[in-house]
């Protein structure tokens, strides 16, 4: 893969007091306030684990925040739904949040960020029940973002996208056969 990052250049960590929090701009005011106010308070009140990208293990190149999170069986499609069992609501992991620096884009960190949160998901969906990795994107582009990796709209909530815990399951089946 042309111009991706190889693991030797960054390392994912959870969020500690060392890293440079306001020294993160992604261009998007809501997600760079959230990693430099409000991320580490998430973190101590129990409701959001924050994972950052580093090259240095000082620098943010990008992060993620993931916490539990329920859906409505009836916001699932029909055809989801009626795979899973007749409770009001499934459990489901939230992708709170993700966001690259605007220093390091164009090195398809999107990408890896995407596939370390959606690892972490998948390996706590072996602990703690979970059907689905679920997101709010900001804008039409934070959607097809998303979509290009297999993502599907909720009806009726509009930027709200999930992602079946099968389909990532599935996805690092097939990464580790080849």
């Amino acid at each position: 893969m042309t111009g991706s990052p190889t693991e030797t250049e960054f390392h994912f960590e959870p969020l500690a007091p060392g890293h440079r929090r306001a020294a993160f701009c992604c261009g998007v005011a809501a997600l760079d306030r959230y990693i430099e106010k409000q991320a580490r308070q998430d973190i101590k009140r129990g409701v959001a684990a924050v994972y950052v990208l580093t090259p240095d293990g000082k620098t943010i190149a990008g992060y993620y925040a993931l916490s539990q999170y329920s859906i409505k069986l009836g916001d699932l499609p029909p055809e989801v739904a009626k795979k899973l069992p007749k409770y009001p609501a499934v459990p489901a992991t939230l992708l709170g949040r993700l966001a690259v620096s605007q220093e390091f884009r164009g090195r398809r960190l999107g990408e890896l960020l995407l596939f370390d949160a959606l690892r972490q998901c998948l390996s706590t969906s072996k602990l703690i029940a979970s059907v689905a990795v679920v997101v709010d994107t900001k804008d039409d582009s934070g959607a097809c973002f998303y979509k290009k990796y297999g993502f599907q709209e909720l009806p009726n909530i509009p930027r709200r996208l999930f992602l079946p815990m099968a389909t990532v399951e599935m996805m690092f089946h097939s990464e580790s056969i080849r």
